[in-house]
């Protein structure tokens, strides 16, 4: 099969490989019919991750039909059209018990394309099937399923949930990337007073307008009137810049929450000196996806509208352009880049 490889901070190139095969009965082999890019690739890319060999598979999202099962999967069977998540759950350990799949210690978390190899290939290898993947109802468009991979669940369950945003709330949103703008959408759900949206390239400003912010700025007048008024109740970071930690703390009021949802790639300064007084909260958090069945419903019930967040779609094979596109999203307008097989 063909698939993208990792080959090292700054190297990847679209290769064959040897087709993905059952290695634990529990596992299920997928035909990816779509996949995307995601700012954690290019954190990858970038060397910020090293635990990540040279030879692996990247991408862990994806959309697909189940070709093959292991004698452990018993809620699957070939020909089912599935989510593949992000995070893969052993089922049999205490934090997923807990649902907090993320932290799974029987051999899931985040695995695909981190660990073993991922799903920007036309064919991936799925441990723990029976946990980490959802039926794909037949009438979900594309677009919307593979956001349900990871991109909705990380801004619902690391921002909206653990942000505790509530009723009148003002939530500030620090990066209006793929994430920051799932969750500007999602937090319109629970009736906040007002939403708004931070971040240095317009385009990006102007699709936050589109999903539902109340006002979308570049730093300055915005952060210092709430940092010299009431401030935020809350405040999501979903930069991923130190930069963007730091307005988070000028942003948000005393007794606020500050939730962590963007990938750093480098060390942020926490300036006690500012906030030890202030009773803030701050929250991190590696998603979980044990929100994705309740976010399926809502897609599927037109309670949340997200798809435009997929900006360009290339096929599987123009892998390299998309990473070329989306490694620009500032200034091309890219947000989430789909790769579907043709």
């Amino acid at each position: 099969m063909r698939a993208l490889v990792y080959h090292g901070p700054g190297r990847i190139s679209w290769d064959t490989v040897t087709d993905p095969a059952i290695e634990d009965p529990a596992d299920a082999v997928v035909r990816v019919a779509a996949t995307t890019v995601c700012g954690t690739d290019l954190h990858i890319l970038r060397g910020d991750l090293p635990e990540v060999k040279a030879g692996t598979v990247l991408g862990h999202e994806a959309v697909g039909e189940v070709v093959e099962v292991g004698r452990d999967v018993h809620h699957l069977r070939p020909g089912n059209q599935v989510i593949v998540s992000s995070v893969s759950a052993c089922g049999r350990c205490r934090p997923c018990h807990d649902r907090m799949f993320g932290q799974c210690r029987g051999g899931g978390g985040w695995v695909l394309g981190n660990l073993i190899d991922g799903t920007q290939a036309e064919v991936v290898r799925v441990p723990f099937a029976d946990h980490s993947t959802h039926r794909l109802p037949p009438a979900l468009p594309l677009d919307d399923a593979i956001l349900l991979a990871e991109v909705l669940p990380t801004a619902y369950e690391v921002g909206v949930r653990n942000g505790e945003v509530g009723p009148g709330d003002t939530v500030v949103v620090v990066g209006a990337g793929p994430v920051g703008l799932a969750t500007v959408a999602i937090a319109r759900l629970y009736s906040p007073r007002r939403v708004i949206a931070v971040d240095l390239s317009a385009a990006r400003l102007e699709a936050a307008v589109r999903m539902g912010a109340d006002a979308a700025e570049v730093p300055g007048r915005m952060i210092a009137e709430l940092y010299d008024g009431p401030g935020a109740d809350v405040v999501v970071e979903a930069s991923g810049e130190p930069e963007g930690f730091v307005l988070c703390t000028r942003a948000v009021r005393t007794g606020g929450h500050i939730a962590v949802i963007g990938t750093p790639g480098k060390p942020a300064t926490l300036h006690l000196e500012s906030l030890w007084r202030k009773n803030v909260t701050i929250s991190t958090g590696q998603v979980d996806t044990s929100s994705t069945p309740w976010l399926l419903g809502l897609l599927r019930f037109g309670r949340l509208r997200v798809s435009p967040l997929v900006t360009h779609t290339f096929g599987l094979d123009r892998v390299l352009d998309a990473y070329e596109l989306f490694s620009h999203g500032t200034t091309s307008g890219a947000l989430k880049v789909a790769l579907r097989r043709e």
